[in-house]
This record gives C-alpha cells, sequence and structure tokens, in this order.
C-alpha cells in the first residue's frame, strides 16, 4: 500500500481504539516516526496531513529540519519530536527546533536542557522516560524512582514536565504489553495526585506499530508509529 493508504489504516484503528477506551480520536497524537526515511518519502505523509514527526537521532533531525520545512502547509508548520536517548552534548543543536523531549531519564540531561532552553529564551516541553518493563537494554528512570526524579525537576523554570514515556518489549502479541501500559497510566495518575509543585502531567507516550492499539485502550495520547506508517526501516550497510 501506499503511505497515504497506510496512514488511513492507522488512523482508522486509532479512531477505533480511542472509541474502545472511551476518549476522542483528537485526544490522541500520532506521531509519524521518521527514521531512516528520506525527505521525500517523509513529505508523504506530510502531505497526507501528519505534522508531527518523530526522530531518534538529533543528526537526523538537523538533516531534514529545513528541507521538510518547505512542505508544511501554508500557515503551518512541522511539529518534531525527538524520542530517542539524547546525550547531554546534543543538546544544544535541537533546542530551538523540537516542540518535545520524549525521553528524559537523568538529571545530567534535564539540566543541561534547562541551560539550553534558559539560553534560547523559551520553556520545553519534555516527557520522562520510564523503563517499565525493566529491561537492560532500554533507558529510562525505574518506576519507583519517578517520584524522586519529578521533585528534581519542578524547580526549573525552563523545562515543563508534560507527562511520562515508555518503550515496551517487542512482542508478536500485542496484548502482551497490555500490562505495562495499564501500569504506566497507574504511575501517571499516581504521580498526579503527589501534588508535587509546578508538576501536573496530562501525557502518555505509549505504543508503536505492533502495540499502538492496546496503547490507545489503556491510555495512551501519543503514540509512535513508524513501520506501520513508512514501511520496513532502511539502514544503511555496513562495508
Amino acid at each position: 500500500m501506499s503511505i497515504s493508504e497506510n496512514i488511513k489504516a492507522v488512523e482508522a484503528k486509532v479512531a477505533a481504539a480511542a472509541e474502545r477506551s472511551g476518549r476522542k480520536r483528537e485526544d490522541i497524537l500520532l506521531l509519524a516516526v521518521s527514521k531512516t526515511k528520506p525527505v521525500e518519502t517523509i513529505r508523504e505523509a506530510v502531505e497526507s496531513g501528519l505534522l508531527a514527526l518523530g526522530e531518534n537521532k538529533v543528526q537526523e533531525i538537523m538533516e531534514k529540519y529545513e528541507p521538510m520545512a518547505a512542505y508544511a502547509p501554508e500557515g503551518e508548520r512541522i511539529h518534531w519530536h525527538l524520542i530517542g536517548h539524547l546525550q547531554t552534548n546534543k543538546v544544544k543543536y535541537i533546542i530551538d527546533k523540537v516542540d518535545m523531549i520524549h525521553s528524559v531519564d537523568s538529571r545530567k540531561l534535564a539540566d543541561e536542557i534547562e541551560k539550553r532552553a534558559a539560553a534560547a529564551g523559551r520553556v520545553m516541553d519534555i516527557l520522562v522516560e520510564v523503563n517499565m518493563a525493566d529491561e537492560e537494554s532500554k533507558f529510562g528512570v525505574k518506576p519507583e524512582e519517578t517520584e524522586a526524579f519529578l521533585h528534581e525537576l519542578a524547580g526549573m523554570e525552563h523545562i515543563r514536565v508534560r507527562g511520562l514515556m515508555t518503550v515496551a518489549p517487542f512482542v508478536e502479541n500485542q496484548e502482551e504489553n497490555r500490562e505495562y501500559f495499564r501500569q504506566m497510566r497507574e504511575l501517571l495518575v499516581d504521580m498526579n495526585a503527589k501534588k508535587i509543585d509546578n508538576i501536573e502531567m496530562d501525557m502518555l507516550s505509549m505504543g508503536m506499530t505492533g502495540d499502538y492499539e492496546v496503547a490507545i485502550e489503556e491510555g495512551a495520547t501519543i503514540v509512535r508509529v513508524g513501520t506501520g506508517i513508512f514501511g520496513e526501516r532502511i539502514y544503511p550497510e555496513r562495508g
């Protein structure tokens, strides 16, 4: 299928999952994950109405930022999200380019974002990454460390914590991740109930191509879909 047809299929599934969870379709952001995809391919998604793009790597945002701006509809713009692990020395390159950073999981990174956002005269929306499944290969704070980390972030004037993010395990059957998504939702509710100063979260970034329907049913407000929209990723061959 074409990218536009893929998007229609994904949209239908998002809408159905939203209805099953008693929410409206507009309550959920479909983030098109464009990593490894060239500008011409991403352009098709933008022309089909997807203006929110997610990238794992700073370098790819930098390479695509200007070319993609030309394809935004008149009066609108591309909304970039950094969803992959972010090194502190790369923050300066994207602080003025992204709408949200999904993967904040350390005080060191938060301090750098705070510093760079202050210098840029802006407040950066962030999500705290939680390693809900406790996978050694994944980044993120442990669930039991989330409250303490939020207290550390609360005093930062140029960071706004909007919610939580997780990368669930890769599974063949998306039902296997339902419990992790449910726990994420419960963690968000629990953290909001703590009434931490300057922390009021309403976003849950969870669910990818293989499990976004279950993620929505369990409360996701942002789903990160790459393969379902663009097809399999293309990685450069190693010589």
